[in-house]
């Protein structure tokens, strides 16, 4: 990590992070135990591990979508277990953006009005709505899809139309959960540069979790999460 990195007090700092769910035959089954990790500003960290080893259980409690069991959340500063719902809800707005493997964008409407929607429904004006969306539209390279519906565009202009969208409230913080995915290669690798791109262009935290070795190439730090625990690739536990 960089010295400018490490400069820079984390937009997300979670610590000792627990999370258990009942199995199906009542026993308590721990899928996160201890977790530690800590992301600045301007940072591009990546979360590797087998399939079932509660990546997306992870990014879903970092980002504030699931509460920890026990252990802290902070997101901007602010410790999230005392939050009520409401004001979760508008912590994440506030601060975060996802990405999915799945883009999930309402097919009755274009690229620039998905894009805009966040902001029309935080009551956004109408031309500062469509300005920024216009212009994110442009920096992942859709400015001449605009008014293409999902349904008009390739599975790779769909997710880049889902990137500008979570970065619509301008987010602090952008977690993206296996966003290459369901994409070819020539597609998946135009994502990723634009991974890459982001967080040091945009000056926000970004966590990816995911299984291609691309992606995780252009991170800073590519953590693994094996048995509830998370660690470096060189295998030292603990903060990482």
């Amino acid at each position: 990590m960089s010295d400018v990195t490490e400069s820079r007090p984390p937009i997300l700092a979670a610590t000792d992070v627990v999370k258990t769910f009942r199995g199906g035959d009542g026993s308590e089954v721990r899928v996160l135990d201890g977790v530690t990790l800590s992301v600045a500003r301007g940072e591009m960290v990546a979360i590797i591990g087998a399939s079932g080893a509660g990546k997306s259980t992870l990014l879903h409690v970092l980002g504030a979508l699931e509460r920890p069991t026990a252990g802290i959340v902070r997101i901007g500063g602010e410790s999230v277990s005392a939050l009520s719902d409401e004001a979760l809800g508008e912590l994440r707005n506030r601060h975060i953006g996802f990405v999915f493997q799945f883009h999930h964008l309402l097919k009755e409407f274009s690229a620039l009005e998905n894009v805009m929607m966040p902001m029309r429904i935080a009551n956004r004006p109408l031309g500062e709505a469509r300005s920024r969306a216009e212009g994110l539209l442009e920096r992942v390279g859709l400015s001449h899809r605009l008014h293409h519906r999902p349904s008009e565009l390739s599975g790779g202009e769909q997710q880049r139309t889902a990137v500008a969208r979570a970065l619509a409230m301008s987010p602090a913080l952008l977690l993206a959960d296996e966003p290459s995915g369901n994409l070819d290669h020539h597609n998946a690798e135009s994502l990723h540069a634009l991974f890459g791109e982001l967080a040091s262009e945009l000056a926000l935290g970004l966590v990816v979790v995911t299984h291609n070795r691309s992606l995780a190439s252009r991170a800073g730090r590519v953590l693994l999460l094996e048995e509830g625990h998370l660690s470096d690739t060189s295998g030292n536990m603990g903060a990482v």
